[in-house]
């Protein structure tokens, strides 16, 4: 299953055992989707082309760097036969140390933890936290207990927290 699949279920799941759960009263639910927000903020808009150029830049840098591999590589087939054993080495260490130099650099660019993932929580974050504390604002003015994410992988970004019973739970199972 894909991972909308995967959310829909969850979502529905956990919609099933809500409705199931609730006593008489009845839930003022809604969903919106974040991903259509953002879409039409001019703010987000200008946030991900710098992204985009950003991480097009790097991508040609990287580029670069590995035609410059090739060639060294190159140079080295057409000159290996007239070279010396330790010469031999020592090029070949150098083709690999570039290689490892050029992934470590992919690695701090575009890695988990990376210029580029660090860039994007500087610009896009403050962006979303705009769009939750306004769905938060909503969801109180209008008396909403629940509003679920149509579009993102967030599923519940709002609740009423009458309805946290977690403490409820960590009493029993002894924190």
């Amino acid at each position: 299953m894909n991972s909308t699949m995967n959310r829909l279920v969850r979502t529905f799941t956990f919609v099933l055992i809500m409705a199931c759960s609730l006593k008489i009263s009845a839930q003022k639910i809604c969903y919106v989707d974040i991903n259509t927000i953002l879409e039409n903020m001019q703010d987000y808009k200008r946030s991900q082309e710098e992204l985009d150029r950003l991480a097009d830049k790097w991508r040609q840098e990287i580029a670069q760097e590995y035609d410059k591999i090739k060639g060294m590589y190159n140079r080295y087939q057409a000159e290996q036969v007239l070279l010396s054993d330790d010469v031999r080495k020592q090029r070949e260490e150098e083709i690999t140390q570039k290689e490892k130099a050029v992934r470590d650099m992919q690695k701090d660019k575009f890695g988990p933890e990376g210029a580029l993932f660090k860039r994007r929580q500087e610009l896009v974050k403050p962006i979303q936290d705009k769009v939750y504390t306004a769905i938060e604002s909503y969801a109180v003015e209008k008396s909403y207990d629940f509003i679920f994410d149509k579009g993102g992988n967030a599923g519940i970004i709002f609740a009423n927290s009458t309805f946290d019973k977690t403490s409820d739970i960590q009493k029993r199972v002894g924190k």
